[in-house]
């Protein structure tokens, strides 16, 4: 790219060059993965090969071999996404992500899924190519070209989990644990929960320091010095009613994660030592309308709700499941120098999105401008220098009829009552049988109306 790499083009300029450099840099990743699946073919003994070429790239053997494997993984299996990798759009660390979801399925079934993302990919929005994103639509449509084999590629992954000790830097290592799903994020509520219980009592430590700490003393059996908050280690399970009374095997999502089988998500369902929430949902939709709970503080069930609506902070590019994040008010409730509601907003779950508490701050700061639509999933993103970026929420459940007409919550309660005048099921519960749920308010209290503490 020449000695001009850093123009004056200024700060717009200059993040153009990065999106070349980016480009430049994929394509390069391409033709190594390429060399390196026609070197495997030319020599016939990977491992051999690996030890020749660990001092040529200067990594490990064991580098050299996982990206000896996913150039051969590419060539052979997933030529569209080397494509994408050739045109910039994808580099190695994207691709590898992929390559992990699709390692178990035979050859055709990973031709299956490498043609259907990409055709997935000619329209949707730029932030789609991010890593993380991109793997969860590779997930969906593993599960959509395999879904018999979604069963055994759980219990297999489940039966290798374990707990890794690797040394680091600075008197310091890393404790690594792998666990189901719904395990991991139950003891990662948990921890963080009593970590912000701290916290909030006057502990110096930073969050950060707090959850580590907090994961030591519970391991060691140590006295952690506070109880973990009510919901803490709580897991949105959904699943639709056929699905739940085995009539079906599909649509189960587990929150902040995404699909799982459903022979799973029934023994998390019936497990005793499982948290977990029933969720009801629009069957016209899948979104969620409401909860089974006992809990009648409104804020707190509009808070809950938003939570199993969206399952993750709203930002195109951030996946921290919501009960992790703050419950932010689109519209705000109050304005600087004015009064309570002069913002336009009420605190209702129309008006209300969960974002981590970084993207929290981000959202007023200077030069940004994001917007959220609860009703229609959408968020649009504009940076301080120009660059818009656009995601649309995916549904809870894949519907199975025609969206209702109005996307009102009054609309929802009203369907409900005549489903049940004539016997039907008012939507898809995950998990226990609840009694009919209220519809969703807010409050007259103003203290309860502008509440928006951390979820913890």
């Amino acid at each position: 790219m020449g000695d001009g790499r850093v123009g004056d083009g200024g700060v717009g300029g200059r993040i153009e060059q990065l999106r070349g450099l980016r480009v430049w840099r994929a394509g390069l990743d391409a033709e190594e993965l390429a060399l390196l699946a026609d070197l495997s073919a030319a020599v016939g003994d990977d491992r051999g090969l690996a030890e020749e070429l660990t001092p040529v790239l200067r990594v490990s053997t064991r580098e050299v071999e996982r990206r000896i494997a996913e150039g051969r993984s590419l060539t052979r299996r997933m030529p569209r996404l080397l494509a994408s990798m050739r045109a910039g759009e994808l580099g190695a660390h994207g691709a590898r992500r992929v390559l992990t979801v699709v390692d178990p399925l035979d050859d055709d079934a990973a031709r299956q899924v490498d043609g259907l993302l990409a055709d997935k990919l000619v329209e949707a929005p730029e932030t789609a190519w991010q890593p993380g994103n991109l793997a969860q639509r590779a997930r969906r449509l593993v599960e959509k070209v395999d879904p018999g084999g979604h069963t055994h590629r759980a219990r297999r992954a489940r039966a290798e989990r374990r707990v890794e000790l690797t040394p680091g830097e600075h008197a310091m290592s890393t404790l690594e644990a792998s666990l189901p799903a719904e395990v991991a994020a139950a003891c990662y509520s948990r921890v963080d929960g009593m970590a912000r219980s701290l916290r909030r009592g006057g502990e110096q430590r930073t969050l950060e320091q707090l959850r580590a700490d907090v994961t030591a003393d519970l391991i060691l059996g140590r006295d952690v010095g506070v109880t973990a908050p009510e919901a803490a280690a709580m897991v949105y399970l959904h699943v639709p009613m056929d699905t739940a009374l085995t009539m079906s095997d599909e649509g189960c999502e587990l929150d902040g994660y995404g699909p799982i089988p459903a022979p799973i998500a029934r023994e998390i369902m019936t497990n005793a030592r499982s948290t977990w929430r029933a969720v009801l949902c629009d069957p016209g939709t899948g979104e969620p309308v409401d909860l089974g709970r006992t809990r009648r503080r409104p804020s707190a069930v509009i808070r809950d709700l938003v939570r199993v609506r969206d399952r993750e902070c709203v930002m195109p590019w951030c996946h921290r499941p919501a009960r992790h994040c703050d419950h932010d008010h689109q519209h705000p409730w109050a304005v600087a120098g004015g009064t309570a509601g002069a913002g336009g907003g009420s605190t209702s779950v129309a008006n209300g999105g969960p974002r981590c508490r970084r993207h929290h701050r981000l959202k007023d700061q200077p030069g940004w401008n994001t917007r959220y639509n609860p009703t229609h999933g959408i968020t649009r993103v504009t940076t301080p220098h120009g660059a818009t970026y656009t995601s649309r929420r995916e549904p809870v459940l894949t519907p199975t009829r025609r969206a209702p007409a109005r996307d009102t919550q009054a609309h929802h309660a009203q369907a409900r009552g005549t489903q049940a005048r004539h016997g039907q099921a008012p939507g898809a519960p995950a998990g226990r049988r609840t009694a009919p749920a209220k519809t969703a308010r807010g409050t007259t209290d103003p203290k309860r109306q502008n509440d928006d503490n951390p979820p913890f």
